[in-house]
């Protein structure tokens, strides 16, 4: 049985499609907007404010923690409430067996879980993700290089608020793979090869 493979990535590494490929070549589930679509079904919160708050954060979001309603009673900010509520979802997938996880704090909210994991993270220079932006999506109004920014800043943000740890910091993960030097297929197949040495140890 492999271990659970959780991605954290910077914004245009590639690190989503890496950490599908991996889930194809082992044959185990993918999750990454399938988790906001559970929590999306359990809660009745929108998709979108999902998508947008529970992998991001703020410096202004992050002022707004909560406050007393009453005797006994305080209003939960929603981006905690999604916080929560994708923890949950991404500890049931775990229960389920091996698969791979992208962001969402999943390496964190995982530690402790009894499970192995393998907590990769996926990263490039800045111009070499502008590039993939550029051919991915194409360019808009804001440019590729701010919402690059935004996006990494944003992830951070969340990461570092939620688990007290710093975000893109090696010793939080066993692997950190530079997507621009490596490219994708070696990104993909060191993974694999992380994962199958944890398999023959562990298992």
């Amino acid at each position: 049985m492999y271990p659970i493979i959780t991605i954290s990535r910077e914004f245009g590494s590639g690190g989503h499609s890496i950490g599908q490929s991996v889930a194809e070549a082992l044959d185990i589930p993918f999750y990454d907007s399938a988790i906001v679509e559970q929590v999306a079904q359990e809660s009745g919160i929108d998709k979108d404010i999902i998508a947008e708050q529970g992998e991001q954060a703020t410096r202004t979001s992050r002022l707004f923690i909560g406050f007393t309603l009453g005797a006994g009673q305080y209003y939960e900010n929603p981006q905690d409430q999604i916080y929560r509520l994708q923890a949950g979802v991404i500890r049931r997938v775990a229960e389920d067996g091996p698969c791979v996880i992208v962001g969402r704090c999943a390496d964190y909210i995982l530690q402790n879980a009894g499970h192995v994991t393998l907590n990769v993270f996926i990263h490039a220079p800045l111009n070499w993700r502008a590039d993939y932006i550029l051919n991915r999506y194409g360019a808009t109004e804001v440019s590729i290089q701010k919402r690059l920014e935004k996006k990494d800043r944003s992830r951070r943000l969340y990461y570092n608020y939620y688990t007290d740890r710093e975000w893109g910091d090696y010793r939080n993960y066993h692997l950190a793979l530079d997507s621009a030097m490596l490219g994708r297929e070696t990104c993909v197949q060191l993974i694999l090869q992380a994962a199958e040495r944890l398999n023959q140890r562990v298992f």
